[in-house]
């Protein structure tokens, strides 16, 4: 994307669909910035990516804290810079979310993640993408976010969620308003679906692979300068909001 080497920040990237996403950008011969809260977890998938052959670097970042978020961006700005920026990392906030029963503190906590976290990192890091020749950002979505899909007669989009699914509609909404401001530079922002993949976060419930649902965000990170921007995506194209 410059004369240096492309450098990608990828948050939650110690384990699971953010992992992956670290692996298959550093496969593109990037360097990677490893973002996760974690010190063991993190430097460990560093390893395991540089054992790879992966230009990987750790980040220390706490996506609900402002002082570990400053202090990312300033790790960033001394490697070089940011081309970059995959705001992969989540929460569900635990079963059940019926909306006559959750605590309203679990929504602000999955919020708090989902959807705030990803304001604070993206503004955090934009002075620095908008020095980049083809700047990116890929939020991590997902279908159960749809309200198309939500509110369609018989239509599957997982259990009933006041707090995750939500979150995840709330996420789309933020980035078409980020679209909508940023639509005259050369930052392009989209969100991206992996698809029901076995990890962590559904207790490896899914179907899918982890590096199958990291493959929507390596495309989105690698769209040309005329591609899309403020959508919605899988694998089998757009999705409805």
């Amino acid at each position: 994307m410059s004369e240096r080497t492309t450098i990608a920040l990828v948050t939650g990237a110690n384990k699971g669909i953010g992992y992956e996403i670290a692996a298959g950008l550093g496969a593109l011969g990037w360097s990677v910035g490893v973002g996760a809260r974690d010190d063991g977890r993190r430097e460990e998938a560093v390893a395991k990516l540089r054992a790879a052959g992966v230009d990987a670097f750790g980040v220390p970042l706490a996506v609900t804290d402002d002082a570990s978020v400053a202090a990312a961006a300033r790790i960033l700005e001394e490697r070089g810079g940011l081309d970059v920026l995959v705001n992969n990392a989540a929460i569900t906030g635990g079963m059940p979310q019926e909306p006559t029963i959750v605590d309203p503190a679990i929504v602000r906590t999955v919020v708090e993640t989902n959807v705030i976290g990803v304001i604070r990192v993206t503004n955090a890091m934009l002075p620095l993408l908008r020095r980049s020749a083809r700047p990116r950002i890929v939020n991590m979505s997902s279908t159960v976010g749809s309200l198309t899909r939500q509110s369609a007669p018989g239509g599957e989009t997982g259990p009933i969620s006041a707090a995750y699914a939500p979150s995840k509609s709330f996420l789309n909404a933020v980035t078409i308003q980020y679209a909508k401001e940023l639509h005259d530079t050369n930052v392009l922002i989209n969100a991206g679906c992996p698809g029901f993949c076995a990890t962590d976060l559904n207790g490896h419930r899914g179907f899918r692979t982890p590096q199958q649902g990291a493959q929507i965000a390596i495309h989105l990170a690698t769209i040309p300068d005329d591609g899309p921007t403020g959508a919605f995506f899988d694998d089998e194209g757009p999705v409805p909001w």
